[in-house]
C-alpha cells in the first residue's frame, strides 16, 4: 500500500511497498517491492530477498526514478547586506533598466562611418582609448568623488562635484546622453529604490546630476560598497559601447563578448586608478572621440541620439 511521503534532514524520501502473497502446493512466496525516491536524486535500486516457509527464494527489484522539488537553494555564503549590495548593482546597471542607455553611442556612429572603427580590433582600441584616456576615466573620477560626498553627507561638496561633471562633457549630444540618463536614473530609484536622504541629497545639488554622479549618489544612500559599484558602472557603460558598435560596423555576438574580453584589464586598471584619483587629476586625451561626439551632431544619416 503507498506510504505518505516522510521528511529526514532535507531529503525528500516517499517509499511504496507492494506486497503480493501466492499460495502454490502449499508453498508460500512473498514479493516486496520498495521504491525510494530522494530529493534531485536517482533513486537507489534495491533488490530484496524472501524466503517462504518452503525456502522458495523471490528476487524483486525496484525501479529507479528521477525525482526534483522545489525547495529553496541557499544563497552560497554571501551576507545578508552583501546579496543586497549585489542585487541592486545587477539591476541598476542592467540594459534592462530603463535610463535609455541603448538610444546613444557616444560618438562611435560617426567613428564608423569616417572608418575610423572597422572590426574587432579598430573597436577594441578605440574603446580602450576612450576607458582609460578619455570619458570613461572621466566619469568613473566623477562617481568616486560624488559617492564619497553624498556618503560623508557633504551636501556643499556635492553640488559643486555635480556641476563640475556636467561642465566636463565635451560636446551638446554627450550632454544630453548623460543629463537624460542620469535624471532617468534618478527618478526610477526615487520611485522603486528609495533611500532615507536621498531626496534631500539630490535636491541639494543646483545642477542636474549626470549619469556617473547619479550612480555614485544612490549608490552611496543604500550603502552599497564603492569598489564594485564603479566595476559595475565601467562594465555597464563598455557594454553599451560595445552593443551600439555591434549594430554599426555590423559584429556579431560572439566578436562582441571577444571586445570584452579585451577590455576586462582596461576596466580593472581605470577602476583602480580613478579610487586613488583626485579632482585635479581629471583630463582627457582623445581628441579623435571628442571630435567624433561633436561631428555626430551634423552627421547625416543616425540610428542614435550621440
Amino acid at each position: 500500500m503507498p506510504m505518505p511521503g516522510t521528511r529526514m534532514g532535507t531529503t525528500t524520501m516517499r517509499t511504496t511497498i507492494t506486497a503480493i502473497t501466492t499460495t502454490i502446493m502449499g508453498m508460500s512466496t512473498m514479493t516486496i517491492t520498495i521504491m525510494i525516491m530522494p530529493r534531485m536524486t536517482m533513486a537507489t535500486n534495491t533488490t530484496i530477498t524472501t524466503t517462504s516457509i518452503a525456502t522458495i527464494p523471490t528476487i524483486t527489484t525496484a525501479t529507479s526514478m528521477l525525482m526534483t522539488t522545489n525547495e529553496p537553494v541557499g544563497a552560497g555564503g554571501l551576507t545578508e547586506g552583501e546579496a543586497a549590495a549585489l542585487y541592486r548593482l545587477m539591476t541598476w546597471l542592467s540594459p534592462a533598466f530603463p535610463v535609455g542607455g541603448f538610444s546613444y553611442s557616444s560618438g562611435l556612429e560617426w567613428a564608423v562611418e569616417a572608418g575610423d572603427i572597422t572590426d574587432i580590433t579598430t573597436l577594441a582600441d578605440w574603446l580602450d582609448a576612450m576607458l582609460g584616456d578619455g570619458s570613461g576615466f572621466c566619469d568613473a573620477t566623477f562617481l568616486v568623488h560624488a559617492y564619497r560626498a553624498a556618503e560623508a553627507d557633504e551636501k556643499t561638496v556635492l553640488s559643486d562635484i555635480a556641476e563640475l561633471a556636467a561642465a566636463f562633457v565635451p560636446s551638446r549630444e554627450r550632454q544630453l546622453e548623460t543629463t537624460s540618463q542620469g535624471r532617468a536614473f534618478i527618478d526610477i530609484a526615487r520611485a522603486t529604490w528609495d533611500a532615507d536622504g536621498l531626496d534631500a541629497t539630490v535636491g541639494a545639488c543646483s545642477t542636474p546630476l549626470v549619469y556617473p554622479v547619479a550612480v555614485g549618489v544612490v549608490a552611496a544612500k543604500h550603502a552599497v560598497p564603492l569598489a564594485p559599484t564603479l566595476h559595475a558602472f565601467l562594465h555597464a557603460l563598455v557594454s553599451n559601447w560595445i552593443s551600439a558598435a555591434s549594430r554599426l560596423i555590423p559584429l556579431g555576438q560572439t566578436d562582441s563578448q571577444r571586445v570584452l574580453v579585451r577590455l576586462e584589464a582596461a576596466v580593472a586598471a581605470t577602476a583602480n586608478r580613478a579610487l586613488n584619483a583626485a579632482l585635479d587629476d581629471l583630463g582627457s586625451a582623445t581628441f579623435r572621440a571628442d571630435l567624433a561626439g561633436l561631428r555626430h551632431e551634423t552627421q547625416y544619416t543616425r540610428l542614435f541620439r550621440s
